[in-house]
């Protein structure tokens, strides 16, 4: 895929990663699949914390869809980010059988964010 392409792309991907982060992850973690997204036995303090974290990167991240290129340490930021994360709820999956549901959930989810936005993201920057 050529750069030009992978710029159309990536930023089709910033508007649907962003508006998952605003809309998507709060729907997830309180309504529609608690289990594959939120802390067993359930903690709101931290889940209010990480829905507000996630919306506001979610926010700037559709904020860089319009020039993704000036925005390349917000989406590498976003990149590392989510495999720290994602890292970090893995090794606790499998560790705490309580959090099984995550190995289906924000784990795979966050590691597709974070293959999504490094692979569409032009290693090149055009003169």
């Amino acid at each position: 895929m050529q750069d030009e392409e992978k710029l159309k792309f990536l930023k089709i991907a910033l508007y649907v990663i962003g508006g998952v982060f605003v809309v998507g992850v709060p729907l997830l973690m309180m309504w529609l699949w608690p289990s594959g997204w939120s802390w067993t036995p359930p903690q709101p303090e931290y889940e209010h914390m990480i829905m507000g974290v996630y919306a506001t990167l979610g926010v700037f991240l559709i904020k860089a869809a319009s020039d993704p290129l000036a925005n390349r340490s917000l989406i590498g930021f976003t990149v590392w980010s989510s495999i720290v994360h994602g890292g970090i709820m893995l090794i606790h999956a499998l560790m705490d059988e309580t959090d099984r549901a995550n190995l289906v959930g924000d784990v795979p989810g966050l590691f597709l964010i974070a293959f999504v936005l490094w692979y569409l993201m032009p290693k090149k920057v055009p003169a």
